[in-house]
Protein backbone atom coordinates (compact mmCIF):
# COMPACT_ATOMS: atom_id res chain seq x y z
CA UNK A 1 0.00 0.00 0.00
CA UNK A 2 1.37 3.47 -0.71
CA UNK A 3 3.00 5.23 2.45
CA UNK A 4 2.40 8.96 0.86
CA UNK A 5 -1.18 9.24 2.18
CA UNK A 6 -2.07 9.46 5.86
CA UNK A 7 -5.15 7.56 5.57
CA UNK A 8 -3.33 4.10 4.70
CA UNK A 9 -1.18 4.47 8.02
CA UNK A 10 -2.28 3.39 11.41
CA UNK A 11 -0.65 3.02 14.66
CA UNK A 12 0.54 -0.35 14.91
CA UNK A 13 0.90 -0.76 11.20
CA UNK A 14 4.17 -3.14 9.49
CA UNK A 15 5.78 -0.44 7.26
CA UNK A 16 9.10 -0.01 6.07
CA UNK A 17 10.66 3.49 6.04
CA UNK A 18 13.49 5.24 4.53
CA UNK A 19 15.65 6.84 7.19
CA UNK A 20 17.34 10.70 6.63
CA UNK A 21 20.60 9.02 6.44
CA UNK A 22 19.51 6.61 3.78
CA UNK A 23 17.49 8.45 1.36
CA UNK A 24 20.62 8.34 -1.77
CA UNK A 25 20.68 4.83 -0.92
CA UNK A 26 16.91 3.74 -0.82
CA UNK A 27 18.06 1.71 2.14
CA UNK A 28 14.78 0.27 3.75
CA UNK A 29 13.81 -0.16 8.00
CA UNK A 30 10.89 -2.16 8.93
CA UNK A 31 9.32 -2.06 11.98
CA UNK A 32 5.93 -1.71 13.76
CA UNK A 33 4.27 2.50 13.31
CA UNK A 34 4.05 4.14 16.88
CA UNK A 35 3.68 8.07 15.76
CA UNK A 36 2.46 9.22 12.91
CA UNK A 37 4.53 12.51 12.72
CA UNK A 38 3.33 14.63 9.47
CA UNK A 39 0.34 16.42 9.89
CA UNK A 40 -0.75 17.10 6.22
CA UNK A 41 -3.08 14.28 4.53
CA UNK A 42 -0.79 13.45 1.79
CA UNK A 43 2.92 13.99 1.52
CA UNK A 44 4.86 12.86 -1.59
CA UNK A 45 8.24 11.60 -0.03
CA UNK A 46 5.84 9.60 2.49
CA UNK A 47 4.57 10.51 5.50
CA UNK A 48 7.22 10.55 8.21
CA UNK A 49 6.73 8.09 11.34
CA UNK A 50 8.38 7.02 14.55
CA UNK A 51 8.40 2.90 14.59
CA UNK A 52 7.97 1.29 17.93
CA UNK A 53 12.13 1.36 18.71
CA UNK A 54 12.54 4.61 18.27
CA UNK A 55 13.79 5.23 14.73
CA UNK A 56 11.96 7.92 12.39
CA UNK A 57 11.82 7.86 8.86
CA UNK A 58 9.30 8.22 5.89
CA UNK A 59 6.86 5.89 4.85
CA UNK A 60 7.79 4.21 1.57
CA UNK A 61 5.44 0.75 1.98
CA UNK A 62 2.45 -0.48 4.19
CA UNK A 63 2.87 -3.82 4.81
CA UNK A 64 -1.02 -5.52 4.87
Amino acid sequence: MDGTQRKNIVPGAKVKIVQKPHQRSGQLTEGIVKDILTSSPVHHRGIKVRLTDGTIGRVQEVIS
